[in-house]
């Protein structure tokens, strides 16, 4: 997978893209992850790259061709067809499905806006979806495409030792994620629940499966609507409703 970044600050998000699993990854092969500076694609000596808005009003706003002039360069450097997404706070609120959609494409190009906004005429012609983090604004867009990035990405295969590394995580199927333990056995006098330490491997998966539910219906609650659930979930459930 190719995944091309438009911002304003293209060493800050490098350096955050280049480390741990995803900067390992990139070193491997399985995902190619390139930043494009806005401002090497401006056309007047100064790299302005905003503008007053028509109409008036307060703030800046991006001007239309150093973002366009920097899309068509990244269209230039590779075959395939590319997948276009602006970071908004007017798109649709981000979730793991749509991690899981994204990594089907091959190529993804990510736009980071800033100041008030970009000119809308860009995004007409070139964008193909727009995206949110949530319903809260930022200073810009590069916060919200380095989250996208590493979501998508960690799921690209090979990226991460197995797909069981990421498919009993919280979200993934609709659920938030059982409680996890790890060394000492016995840590400022808790102990880890014996079911773990019991190597009954169905028993676990049960007692995982049912901490998944109780925790999406105390912290959740909300999940459970869309949550592909059995009838033995939903029993469950409902015999656990009054107890969190």
């Amino acid at each position: 997978m190719r995944v091309d970044i438009m911002t304003l600050f293209p060493d800050t998000v490098a350096a955050v893209m280049n480390e741990s699993i995803i900067g390992r990854a990139q070193d491997r092969g399985y995902i190619t992850i390139k930043c494009h500076n806005i401002r090497d694609f401006t056309l007047n000596k100064q790299k302005q790259v905003d503008d007053y808005p028509y109409g008036g009003g307060t703030g800046m706003i991006m001007n239309a061709d150093p973002l366009y002039n920097c899309w068509k360069h990244i269209l230039s450097q590779a075959e395939g067809e590319a997948h276009t997404i602006l970071m908004s706070p007017q798109g649709k609120r981000f979730v793991q499905e749509d991690a899981k959609r994204l990594a089907t494409y091959g190529w993804l190009i990510l736009v980071c806006g800033h100041y008030e906004g970009i000119d809308e005429r860009f995004i007409e012609e070139c964008v193909d979806e727009e995206i949110s983090l949530g319903d809260f604004v930022l200073t810009g867009g590069e916060i919200p495409a380095m989250a996208v990035c590493d979501a998508v990405c960690r799921l690209v295969p090979g990226v991460l030792a197995s797909e069981e590394s990421y498919k009993g995580e919280s979200h993934w199927n609709g659920l938030l994620e059982y409680p996890q333990y790890t060394r000492p056995e016995v840590w400022h006098g808790k102990r880890v629940p014996e079911i773990l330490l019991s190597g009954h491997h169905a028993n676990i998966q049960k007692w995982r499966r049912e901490q998944q539910l109780l925790r999406t219906l105390k912290k959740r609650p909300d999940m459970l609507k869309d949550a592909p659930l059995t009838e033995a979930d939903r029993e469950f459930l409902r015999k656990h409703s009054d107890t969190v």
